[in-house]
């Protein structure tokens, strides 16, 4: 125990000498507000990895400075990670083709599908938006699939029933998105 209690008191003086010098270190490399993230990280790695603390104050002090260069590669890297992935995100949309997009845009049927149950219309969603089929989206729901396909069938009848009100009987079919669904026409009949 006195190991412990010993080395959590050499931790703790060794970050409250070096603690602004450590923080000015990271501002340089950082913004501002990352720099005091970077702080909190360096402390927590500091602490978890307490046991290998060096005995002296200035190995100590070139300790806690070797943490501080990798949580600042870290950041650098996740940085790298974001901006990569927002690229990718705009060139995704970039080149998808705008009838695709319009699908989430189209008011009446978006209106409809909000009036549906909530169980419903996230059903409907996971098959026509994002392209699941009717057993994949029963379980992403944590139903069976039998009674998606049942909850499916009442919600593509109120649906129908919905937009031909509004003299649109097209329902958004997964593969052309402006398709009528004639299975839901000729079930009524």
């Amino acid at each position: 125990m006195r190991n412990r209690t010993d080395l959590a008191l050499r931790l703790t003086e060794a970050l409250s000498h070096n603690t602004p010098d450590l923080l000015r270190y990271l501002e340089r490399r950082l913004n501002r507000d990352d720099a005091a993230d970077a702080l909190a990280d360096l402390m927590t790695i500091g602490w978890r990895r307490a046991n290998t603390l060096p005995a002296g104050p200035e190995q100590a002090r070139m300790w806690l400075f070797g943490i501080a260069r990798h949580v600042v590669a870290n950041a650098a890297r996740t940085e790298r990670r974001q901006s990569n992935l927002a690229e990718r995100l705009r060139e995704t949309l970039r080149t998808t083709p705008a009838e695709v997009r319009s699908i989430d845009e189209d008011a009446e049927v978006r209106d409809a599908i909000a009036r549906l149950a909530p169980d419903q219309a996230e059903l409907v969603r996971l098959i026509h938006w994002e392209g699941f089929s009717i057993a994949e989206a029963g379980k992403i729901l944590g139903i069976s699939a039998s009674t998606a396909r049942t909850r499916y069938q009442r919600a593509r009848a109120d649906l129908k029933a919905a937009l031909s009100l509004h003299g649109d009987t097209q329902i958004y079919a997964r593969d052309n998105p402006r398709a009528i669904v004639a299975a839901a026409q000729s079930e009524q009949r």
